[in-house]
Order: C-alpha cells, then structure tokens, then sequence
C-alpha cells in the first residue's frame, strides 16, 4: 500500500513538472501583445531613472568619455588656434561648465522623460523587442527626440545661465568672429548642449536596456524577467 502511495506521489510530482515546465519556458509568441508593450516601457522608465540618476550628479557627464560634452564644432576646428591665442584656460573652462549645465538640467528632466514613456504609442512591441540589444532604447529616441529636445531646452538654458556659461561663450565668440573663425549667430551654443545631453540620456538608458537582455532575472522586476526572458 505505501509502495502504490509512494509511486503514485511521484507520479503527481512529476505530471505537475511537467504542468509547471511550459510556463517557465514561455517564448515569445505566448507573451500577450499588452504585456510586451508593458515590459517594453518599464525598461524604459528603469532605465530611464538610472541615466538620470548616473548623469545628474558629479561628473555624469564630465567624468564619463563616453558621454563627455564637447565643444561646439565650429569652436573645436579653431581650438588649436585658439589655444595659441592664449584662450586655452577660457576654451577648458567653457568645456568644463557645459557639462555642467547638463548635470543640473538632467535630474529635471526626469518627468518630462516617464510623461514621454506612459504616453508613448506602441503598435509593434514584439517586433521591437526582437530588434537587437538596444532596439527598445532606439524606438524611444526616435519617437521622443523631437519634443523632449523642445521641452528639455527652457531647463538646459537656465543651468547654462546659472553657470555663467553663455557669457563665457559669448567672450570666446567676440574674441575670434573678428578673425574669420566663427560666426557666433550660427554657433547656438544651448541646442548643441541641449542635443548631446538628450544623446547622453538615451545612451545610458540603453546600456540599462542590455543589461536587461543579458540577466532578465536580475532585472527585478517579474513582469521584465518575463518579456526578455521570452527572447532568449
């Protein structure tokens, strides 16, 4: 009697593995449209609160090459020259303070960033989410860069303000328009921060975005354990 009770658990035990094994395993055709538009936009806002988190303190962006802010092109051909005109320590010094600006307009954007990740339209969630380790971060600029640059202007403009940085400009462009290097009614020093800030944010949030694809279990989250586990 207990040999036929024994074998009779071990009978269940293994017909609920076998119950159990599919739902592990579940692929990507069996992962619901709506919840692979919900997992798409938590990795967004995850990744999303760590580029502001890692960008918005000291030396975000100074400190890290791979986002580092560089001068103006129109000011960075004429550096060299610049340079032997004794503006070295201005041209460091605006280079410096540009960085900056976008360390203190970054935690402000914050906001603007998860209204863009909720409202966003999102038709093709699979398809995106199949599209390579950064498809999802790449989606989001190209919907986004257009009015986050709009809207993220006014708060990059007030930290290049704060910090002295338009008139440190402003000297640097007096100094050498006369000589033929730079025409400073064509060098908009706010849009070029403005750009490579929003180029700053969007890197950093698909490196968070790889990062999810490469340990889904350690996302932390059940739901994006779940949508990028089904790609694997």
């Amino acid at each position: 009697m207990h040999l036929h009770r024994r074998k009779f658990n071990t009978f269940v035990m293994s017909a609920g593995c076998l119950v159990i094994a599919p739902a592990q395993a579940i692929g990507l055709a069996d992962l619901s449209s709506g919840d692979a538009s919900k997992g798409l936009k938590l990795a967004l806002e995850k990744g999303s609160e760590m580029a502001v988190q890692l960008l918005g303190a000291q030396d975000g962006f100074w400190g890290n090459e791979q986002v580092r802010i560089g001068l103006p092109e129109v000011v960075n051909k004429g550096a060299k020259l610049l340079k032997t005109l004794g503006l070295g320590k201005q041209l460091d010094a605006l280079n410096l303070q540009m960085n900056r600006a976008a360390e203190a307009a970054v935690p402000l954007s914050k906001q603007l960033l998860t209204q863009s990740i909720q409202s966003m339209s999102v038709q093709d969630a699979k398809g995106i989410l199949q599209g390579g380790e950064n498809a999802v971060t790449q989606f989001f600029a190209s919907k986004t860069r257009a009015p986050l640059s709009i809207a993220f202007l006014p708060s990059v403009r007030q930290s290049l303000e704060n910090l002295g940085v338009v008139d440190q400009f402003n000297a640097v462009a007096l100094k050498v328009s006369g000589r033929g290097l730079m025409d400073k009614d064509k060098a908009n020093l706010e849009s070029h921060v403005t750009a490579k800030t929003l180029d700053g944010l969007y890197f950093m949030i698909g490196e968070e975005e790889k990062k999810i694809r490469q340990n889904p279990a350690q996302a932390g989250s059940a739901l994006l354990s779940k949508v990028f586990g089904a790609l694997r």
